[in-house]
């Protein structure tokens, strides 16, 4: 069994898809976003932001087993901290305190042209560890950067997250992917 998910990074990527930790299933399945309760790959899959993929995978429903395919199309998968948990409520404030420099580092490092974090929560522990707190944090385009990535949340795709509806988080897919077309390559 593996210990945690793999990231999937490399330099000059146009995106990276970051989520707050990898869930036992997951890390048991091998694959992102594995549960199939996830709203990830169905709302992915029905985005402008995933066209090109499931164009040249002759595909119409992207599922976990093409996570490590993203790279060959500009994406990469990784995680604000990379221990498994059931829950991500199980997580502790260690584990964010030694997790976002890590991040922080592979951001600096592999400097993406768009990070982009699931959910607020994960985003909030980022923030306040990058930049300091900040009360009016939001959905969608961040003031930030991280040298020359940009930044951007998108709701969790957690069935857990009642608020937004697979259409919903299609939706955000949809403006992430504007964002991205309208951010600068800085590198």
């Amino acid at each position: 069994m593996l210990k945690t998910l793999p990231d999937y990074l490399k330099s000059g990527l146009d995106l990276v898809l970051i989520g707050i930790n990898p869930g036992l299933y997951s890390v048991e399945r091998g694959h992102y976003f594995a549960r199939k309760t996830s709203r990830f790959w169905p709302a992915f899959s029905r985005s402008r932001l995933s066209e090109p993929m499931r164009r040249a995978l002759k595909v119409d429903i992207l599922l976990p087993e093409h996570d490590s395919e993203l790279l060959r199309f500009g994406i990469g998968l990784t995680d604000v901290v990379k221990r498994p948990t059931a829950n991500a409520s199980e997580l502790t404030p260690q584990d964010f305190a030694s997790g976002i420099p890590l991040l922080l580092q592979k951001l600096r490092g592999y400097k993406p042209r768009v990070a982009c974090f699931h959910g607020l929560t994960a985003y909030r522990a980022f923030h306040k560890v990058a930049f300091g707190s900040r009360a009016d944090l939001s959905l969608g385009e961040q003031h930030e950067r991280i040298d020359v990535t940009g930044l951007y949340v998108v709701p969790n795709p957690s069935p857990a997250n009642a608020h937004f509806t697979p259409a919903d988080q299609a939706a955000w897919y949809d403006r992430l992917a504007e964002f991205l077309l309208k951010t600068p390559i800085l590198c």
